[in-house]
């Protein structure tokens, strides 16, 4: 908490102020994550931090675009690095299972995460402000009530069923 909604609230105040003060635009770009909205377990002080995070970012897009400043987050997904993810992935059975939870089926890399970031950041997108946009794969689309279907069986197996429930079909 302290680091992520302290660290980054007391950063954001310091710049928009400098940046209101100069009557400059400018833009903040805040890193959240997708459990912030969807919940997940082991990560309560990082969900309550980031959505903290989260709320900061909507709020002070709206409240300084008046200034000229924007603001916008980013809630990536899986994008394996050598820390976290060897502790969380330590075999490449656990790092299968979880590709199977990811629509696209494999895991971001940082030039994908790098160039949303440099599009939000720069004047490409000057429209754009008070938006969290998800890079993730569609993993976190993987909640929906009867996505796990797709596990059950093989993809044509299962269009085969749901084909043959349609009115009209002899069952």
């Amino acid at each position: 908490m302290d680091i992520v909604l302290n660290g980054t609230f007391n950063y954001t105040q310091h710049f928009g102020r400098h940046l209101i003060e100069m009557k400059e635009n400018g833009s903040v770009l805040n890193i959240v994550t997708t459990y912030t909205e969807t919940g997940s377990a082991f990560v309560l002080p990082s969900a309550c931090a980031k959505a903290g995070v989260l709320a900061m970012t909507n709020t002070l897009a709206y409240e300084w675009a008046t200034y000229g400043i924007r603001l916008n987050a980013v809630a990536p997904g899986p994008f394996p690095t050598k820390g976290a993810w060897t502790r969380l992935m330590p075999d490449e059975k656990s790092q299968e299972r979880y590709l199977s939870r990811i629509p696209l089926h494999r895991f971001g890399n940082h030039e994908e995460l790098a160039n949303l970031a440099v599009f939000l950041m720069s004047d490409l997108s000057p429209y754009i402000t008070g938006a969290d946009v998800v890079i993730d794969g569609g993993e976190h689309l993987n909640s929906g009530q009867f996505n796990f279907l797709d596990q059950l069986m093989p993809r044509d197996e299962l269009k085969k069923i749901f084909q043959a429930m349609k009115p009209g079909k002899k069952q």
